[in-house]
């Protein structure tokens, strides 16, 4: 009988189960392979990485698949749509490209134009008088302060117009000349303010007047007579249906030159007061209008 024989020897692989390890023999001709098993190994860690990757891969499309169909399925729902179903049966969702509803453009009346009312007879009818026209008892422009005098009121124009002035007033229809005079020291300004139907006549009016056409001076009330022959500085202009006159001197008679500064200023000062008096009488009457 013989031992070592009596079938095959077995194969011992670390890797494998239920291998057996041989013992005893030429241990040289049985050390194992190291590099063939480490190659081994090596080919089954790969297996295992690529499984789990494939694996991941496959689990991150099944995900994306199961969203998609959710939001497919979530679109094929009507009741999400554009019209709700439960909305009342007659009721309908506004169309994007409706009409806007359209108004009609609105804005503010113009405002109305003061020179409007003072421009003819027909609009011009707020109580008119020399108290309206020429208010209180002294007047100040700046710092300089003009003492009220005398006022006069008449429908004969032609009667308190001296030179030329009376056949220009007459013959543009004049109907009325309203007149105050202001001092100031020596020096005295009358005002005449002359009244026609339309602006027209008292455009021409003004345009006919030269240098020998004045207003009469209107003394009385503590106020000396002037300018009844000496020289004295005239003005003429006109404003809507009103031409209005100065006439501006020393009470003393002395006659007026280009050198006395003081004269040309009052009677620039109150030729202007007399335009602002007119041009507030038109802006009142077009905001009473306005209020109407």
């Amino acid at each position: 009988m013989s031992f070592g024989q009596g079938g095959p020897q077995s194969q011992w692989d670390p890797w494998k189960p239920n291998s057996q390890q041989p013992w005893g023999g030429n241990v040289d001709d049985e050390t194992p392979d190291w590099a063939a098993l480490a190659d081994q190994a090596e080919t089954r860690n790969r297996r295992k990485r690529l499984l789990l990757i494939g694996g991941g891969a496959l689990a991150t499309v099944a995900i994306g698949t199961a969203v998609a169909m959710a939001v497919m399925s979530a679109n094929d729902d009507t009741s999400a749509s554009g019209q709700p179903t439960n909305l009342p049966a007659s009721a309908s969702v506004p169309s994007t490209d409706a009409t806007s509803p359209s108004f009609a453009p609105t804005s503010a009346p113009p405002p109305l134009n003061p020179e409007e009312f003072i421009s003819s007879k027909a609009k011009d009818t707020a109580p008119l008088s020399p108290a309206t026209l020429f208010p209180g008892t002294q007047l100040t422009v700046v710092s300089t302060v003009y003492k009220k005098g005398p006022t006069a009121d008449t429908t004969n124009c032609a009667s308190v117009a001296s030179g030329t002035l009376p056949k220009v007033l007459t013959g543009n229809g004049c109907t009325r000349v309203m007149r105050v005079t202001y001092t100031k020291d020596n020096i005295a300004v009358t005002v005449g303010v002359a009244l026609f139907d339309t602006e027209a006549q008292a455009t021409k009016a003004k345009a006919q007047a030269d240098t020998k056409s004045a207003v009469r001076s209107l003394s009385g009330k503590g106020v000396k007579a002037f300018c009844n022959g000496s020289i004295c500085r005239t003005t003429t202009n006109a404003y809507g249906r009103y031409a209005y006159f100065t006439v501006a001197g020393f009470t003393s008679g002395t006659d007026v030159t280009t050198k006395d500064t003081k004269v040309f200023a009052i009677g620039d000062d109150l030729g202007k007061f007399a335009f602002d008096q007119i041009r507030a009488r038109g802006e009142a009457q077009a905001s009473a209008a306005a209020q109407q």
